[in-house]
């Protein structure tokens, strides 16, 4: 069970969007992370990709997602070796005016020398009949650890207000 929640860092996106939310210099001082994210993209539809690379490797990555849109539900998935992680999806501009998704991504020893775990709760917030709510797993074959985490969307530039919090977890 996690003792320890500490935040190392967060970011709120300023006037004029930004294309990318980067967190650097990650201290391995932690064994697990958690990244809490709220955006919007500035993408032209009713949502958009969160995607997530780390340490700027654009590679091995794969994930499976369940979801429910309010009228329908299913699974994909994401073949292994693409590159980055797909975590949710966000908000476009043509959903509801002024509505944020939020992400929950956690990712269990961050700083082992395994493959790394990733898991993602996550609801697209809209005032409409088509909302998405879904849970994604997915896996970075890699073994380095985690030292850098880039979020992005797959199609538009986060808009002003998004945000993102990146805590460290100590187990005992």
């Amino acid at each position: 069970m996690a003792d320890t929640y500490t935040l190392i860092s967060s970011v709120t996106v300023g006037a004029g969007g930004a294309s990318s939310i980067d967190f650097t210099s990650i201290p391995a001082t932690y064994t697990d992370l958690l990244v809490k994210v709220s955006a919007r993209s500035s993408r032209s539809l009713a949502y958009d990709n969160l995607n997530i690379t780390f340490n700027s490797n654009t590679s091995s990555y794969s994930s499976r997602r369940i979801y429910g849109t309010g009228s329908a539900t299913g699974s994909d998935s994401d073949p292994a070796g693409t590159s980055s992680y797909y975590a949710a999806l966000v908000d476009g501009n043509t959903s509801t005016s002024n509505t944020f998704a939020n992400v929950e991504i956690y990712i269990p020893n961050a700083f082992g020398s395994n493959y790394k775990s990733i898991s993602s709760d996550s609801v697209e917030e809209e005032n409409a009949s088509t909302a998405y709510v879904q849970l994604t797993a997915g896996l970075w074959s890699n073994s380095a650890a985690i030292s850098s985490i880039s979020l992005g969307c797959g199609h538009g530039n986060f808009v002003q207000y998004s945000t993102a919090y990146l805590y460290g977890i100590k187990n005992s």
